[in-house]
């Protein structure tokens, strides 16, 4: 690929983004499967649906580029795709596994994040107002999944390191997360 303007490689990661998230549409089934959690499984449902629109935006600004959205395979996803695999096969203590795949789940959202805060940079500068607006929304919804996965991984964290059977510290482990999660709030209420 040659670049001969920024026009050039904002279609190029255009083009990245939307096999990320082609394969991220293929991947998402497996991890609702995989997980035993209900609060993680409805997690990863609300995201592949989100998901799919986000596919269905990109293809919008491809038509109004006038570029076909073919001809490029997202390596990075790949990659961390292959890597979340180990936590959808893995065996053993259930919240360990949730946790795991919250893990994975969250390399994809931070490297969803960053490819679409810089593509909506480049559309900016651009002056492509539409595309802009459209690549903003789909990264303030990868944001919200990441802060969504971020709740969920409060409570299973604290899960993941108590024994299943031991009821007394499962019930003070929800009580911690209760705390935690309010103290959360209230930092963030507090700026």
């Amino acid at each position: 690929m040659k670049f001969e303007s920024l026009h050039d490689l904002f279609v190029d990661e255009l083009k990245d983004i939307y096999n990320a998230e082609n394969q991220l549409v293929k991947a998402l089934p497996k991890m609702v499967k995989a997980s035993t959690s209900d609060e993680l499984r409805s997690a990863f449902e609300n995201h592949l649906e989100e998901t799919k629109q986000q596919v269905e935006r990109l293809e919008q600004i491809f038509k109004e580029l006038e570029k076909s959205p073919k001809g490029k395979s997202c390596k990075a996803m790949k990659g961390l795709l292959e890597e979340g695999k180990h936590a959808i096969e893995a065996d053993g203590d259930e919240a360990v596994c949730d946790a795991a795949l919250i893990a994975a789940a969250q390399k994809v959202e931070h490297y969803e994040i960053a490819s679409y805060g810089t593509l909506r940079t480049y559309a900016r500068l651009l002056g492509l107002d539409e595309a802009a607006r459209l690549l903003q929304e789909t990264l303030n919804e990868e944001g919200n999944a990441d802060k969504k996965l971020n709740e969920v991984a409060e409570r299973i964290n604290l899960q993941a390191q108590q024994p299943e059977s031991d009821n007394e510290e499962a019930e003070s482990t929800r009580d911690q997360s209760e705390q935690m999660t309010d103290d959360k709030d209230e930092l963030i209420v507090r700026r």
